[in-house]
């Protein structure tokens, strides 16, 4: 989300993506099978034309994220076997894919959150808004505002789900923050920052921590949605799992957890238009 949101070098997925002549980063659609340990090139075709249709049925260019291509792969000694099925895939186009394929395949569950956090993160970055904020201050309140609005939103989502009561909310609410901050909930954020009972957390986050939890949310209403969750418990563990997934995700791409990015002076001065530089300190670990 700002210049300090770590960039993602070693995972599985980067480790495939390709850049074509203009320096336009590309994936290649056989590759990604094997990735998504499809035995055969064959059995992901009805998959990229499911993500096809998501794509078009989102308003999206299919050209755009699909574009056919000759592909010379290597078969062995060296040698090359030329395929004129195949396709190179935008990061869009590889999120729809993972959208689309065997959801039992713990690689393509990983995918899923992979490609969902990196594609919000493309999308935020390209939104005109956003991309004329300067200094960390101003993309604060950008997150923080999304995060509200994005709030509601998963609240509403959560009731119908079954989560109505506050008490019920605000232990739905704790299962995403374990499953993102390995296993704190929100009193255990408040004494891993230092943070008083009445300080928010999230008025105290720098715009990478809100980023990780602006993912949280909108995959879980995304997810809960998706898949009709149901459910107290269910839409407890759903949360958890996104957060958890999140986590791992910010791991794989060797950035800072959540409890141990630096503590934020109150957002609430910068909503009433106190303009001094955001005040950024650095909490000591503390033991549980």
């Amino acid at each position: 989300m700002s210049e300090n949101l770590p960039q993602p070098s070693q995972t599985l997925f980067e480790q495939i993506k390709r850049f074509d002549e203009n320096g336009n980063e590309y994936w290649s659609a056989r590759e990604l099978s094997k990735v998504l340990e499809y035995t055969e090139y064959r059995n992901l075709k009805p998959v990229i034309d499911k993500a096809k249709e998501a794509c078009k049925n989102s308003g999206q260019e299919i050209d755009n994220h699909f574009v056919e291509f000759h592909e010379m792969v290597k078969i062995g000694s060296g040698a090359e076997r030329g395929f004129d099925d195949g396709v190179m895939l935008s990061r869009y186009a590889c999120y729809l894919i993972v959208q689309n394929a065997d959801p039992t395949k713990e690689v393509v569950a990983i995918g899923q959150t992979y490609f969902a956090v990196q594609t919000r993160l493309q999308e935020i970055r390209q939104m005109e808004e956003y991309s004329r904020l300067s200094t960390e201050d101003e993309k604060r309140l950008f997150l923080r505002n999304e995060m509200k609005k994005h709030n509601l939103q998963l609240a509403d989502t959560a009731k119908g789900a079954g989560v109505i009561d506050p008490i019920d909310y605000a232990i739905f609410q704790n299962h995403g923050y374990m499953g993102l901050y390995g296993g704190l909930d929100a009193k255990g954020i408040h004494q891993r920052k230092g943070l008083r009972k009445s300080q928010q957390i999230l008025d105290h986050m720098g715009s990478t921590e809100l980023a990780a939890n602006l993912f949280r949310a909108t995959q879980t209403e995304e997810k809960l949605k998706r898949d009709k969750i149901k459910g107290k418990a269910n839409a407890n563990n759903t949360h958890f799992e996104v957060g958890k997934k999140v986590r791992k995700t910010i791991e794989e791409i060797g950035g800072t957890m959540p409890e141990d990015l630096p503590v934020a002076d109150s957002i609430k001065k910068l909503e009433k238009g106190v303009e001094q530089p955001t005040k950024m300190v650095r909490k000591g670990k503390k033991k549980h």
